[in-house]
């Protein structure tokens, strides 16, 4: 399975939110910017979340997006799901060999539980952690 960048411009949109979570609403503008990404591909990826009732739009001259839930209570997989579809590594059918059928169940369960064990206040946790731990020192 690999995951295309709705996928991963989804979670970056996430993140972006729930690093903002209760300071108000964040346009997608400033997202896109600080990302270096399309505002108006941002805008067809935000209506699947929205859609399904991760993020609340807030109009208005201050308005943009809002996480919907705590992100301790978002995980990658539900972002992933919306966006993406379900999780599989490989098509398969009843036809396919045994073993191989449960080699591709045991990575598909593998990547979900990756997934589902991660939120987004994980992720924003492990960006704070990276950026803590790339110091700059002149000699």
């Amino acid at each position: 399975m690999k995951i295309s960048t709705k996928g991963r411009y989804g979670l970056t949109i996430m993140m972006e939110l729930a690093a903002k979570y209760g300071e108000g609403p964040q346009s997608l503008k400033s997202i896109a910017e600080r990302n270096s990404l399309s505002e108006h591909y941002l805008e067809q990826l935000v209506a699947p979340l929205r859609n399904a009732g991760l993020v609340k739009s807030i109009r208005g001259a201050y308005g943009g997006y809002v996480l919907s839930k705590e992100p301790e209570q978002i995980t990658s997989g539900d972002v992933i799901r919306i966006l993406e579809g379900p999780i599989s590594p490989v098509d398969f059918t009843e036809e396919d060999d045994p073993a191989k059928r449960d080699l591709w169940l045991r990575i598909r369960d593998a990547i979900a539980n990756v997934l589902d064990s991660t939120t987004l206040a994980d992720l924003i946790a492990y960006q704070g952690e990276r950026e803590q731990d790339s110091y700059m020192f002149y000699i």
